[in-house]
């Protein structure tokens, strides 16, 4: 995930973005969405990980599990609102408050993992998170994968993670 200030900012002037990211619009709305995720058993959530995963198939015990995960009372509901707190809640005062709070420089050290694939956040959108990091910043894009590199390639993912966390020195 992008910074919130570099994700917000795509959204409103990429059209690319916005279009690509059409489901946190309909996200802003009460209580469907929570509905929409829970109906059949998950069954938009397996949907979704298969729509917005590369070409390399997520293993489908997982995909059972994320289904079965977001039927637990709510977890719909929980993820669900990071979304809404990034466009409807910024008129509401804690709202305000979460904006003005964004503006702070992230000030540990960060990795940021991305799938090149990724058909709902664009790698163009998500890179430049960097400018918001006064701390290590390390950026790294997987090829060949989509929005869930930890599940498509957890091999991969795992290696990055582990010598990140092993770096003594992370880099900027």
């Amino acid at each position: 995930m992008p910074h919130p200030r570099r994700w917000r900012s795509a959204m409103l002037s990429d059209f690319a973005q916005s279009r690509a990211g059409s489901h946190v619009w309909g996200f802003q709305r009460p209580w469907v969405p929570e509905r929409q995720l829970v109906a059949d058993d998950g069954a938009l959530v397996g949907e979704l990980i298969r729509d917005w995963s590369g070409p390399k198939p997520v293993d489908e015990e997982a995909v059972e599990v994320y289904r079965r995960a977001m039927c637990v009372p709510s977890t719909a509901h929980c993820s669900i609102e990071p979304y809404r707190w990034m466009v409807r809640s910024l008129a509401r005062p804690d709202g305000i408050q979460f904006n003005r709070r964004m503006k702070r420089p992230v000030r540990v050290p960060t990795l940021h993992l991305h799938g090149s694939l990724d058909p709902v956040m664009r790698t163009r959108s998500a890179a430049g998170s960097g400018e918001y990091v006064e701390a290590p910043y390390r950026w790294r894009l997987f090829d060949g994968l989509g929005h869930f590199p930890h599940e498509e390639d957890p091999v991969a993912f795992g290696t990055e993670l582990v010598n990140w966390l092993k770096d003594p020195e992370p880099d900027r």
